[in-house]
């Protein structure tokens, strides 16, 4: 019987299968196929190639020479253009978010959208309590907004761990509110990976508060009509500040 040689098993016309490689870069959603062209060579060897990328230095993919291109499907670098468009995200959090928080969130989307920025800017509110949770504002604080010309139409959502990662700043309404999300963040960051700084992240919201001195927002919920009002003056004085502060702060931010 003849032994077959080497030369007789890997002929120049040798194919060997291609297993698809997904390389997924942690950077952005959007791909590009990659293809490498290996040398063509008699026999099977191991090749290595080199993808560089800001965060991947050095990263070798090994695989079998052949004579087919090796096709990678990769997600592109994300551009520093795509970097500073990404919107500055603002929370704000009250108890139930029924009332303070959401109209926090109505009277400040309406300051970003009278000065055009919108597009500039992702906002939200929260409550450190999951009771109303699907909910709509109280009606009451929704009429008192809606005599201003603020719409106000967030449901009730409980903060999460996930805000301290998603969002640039935090703003509590009172004290115990700003207690009780830091306690949150002290328990969640033992079992989530959040960034070690993110209790930064939470202030008072009064503390930008101009012509006011309250340092609490007042909850109204037991109170009359005109606790809807004050909670209304202090959010408008206060988102007003906080406006100034985020543009002088933040480079990437300008009218449209």
């Amino acid at each position: 019987m003849t032994r077959a040689t080497s030369s007789s098993l890997y002929s120049l016309n040798t194919r060997f299968p291609i297993p698809s490689l997904n390389l997924q870069f942690c950077h952005n959603t959007s791909t590009k196929l990659i293809t490498l062209r290996p040398t063509f060579l008699r026999y099977p060897f191991v090749q290595e190639y080199s993808l560089n990328s800001h965060r991947h230095k050095n990263l070798y993919i090994k695989r079998l020479a052949f004579s087919y291109p090796l096709r990678i499907k990769a997600s592109s670098m994300a551009s520093s253009t795509e970097t500073e468009a990404k919107p500055f995200s603002v929370l704000f959090v009250c108890l139930g978010n029924i009332c303070r928080s959401p109209a926090a969130e109505g009277v400040f989307t309406d300051i970003v959208k009278k000065k055009g920025l919108d597009s500039k800017f992702k906002i939200d509110s929260a409550g450190t309590i999951n009771y109303h949770e699907g909910n709509p504002a109280d009606p009451r604080m929704r009429a008192a907004a809606k005599r201003r010309g603020i719409e106000i139409t967030s449901m009730s959502r409980p903060i999460r761990p996930s805000d301290f990662r998603d969002f640039d700043i935090i703003l509590a309404m009172d004290k115990q509110n700003r207690e009780d999300i830091l306690e949150a963040f002290n328990k969640w960051k033992f079992r989530e990976k959040l960034p070690d700084n993110a209790h930064k992240k939470v202030k008072l919201m009064c503390s930008f508060c101009k012509k006011h001195n309250e340092t609490e927002v007042p909850d109204p919920y037991y109170g009359g009509p005109q606790g809807f009002e004050k909670v209304l003056d202090i959010l408008e004085d206060a988102c007003d500040s906080l406006l100034d502060s985020i543009l002088t702060e933040t480079s990437g931010i300008q009218s449209s």
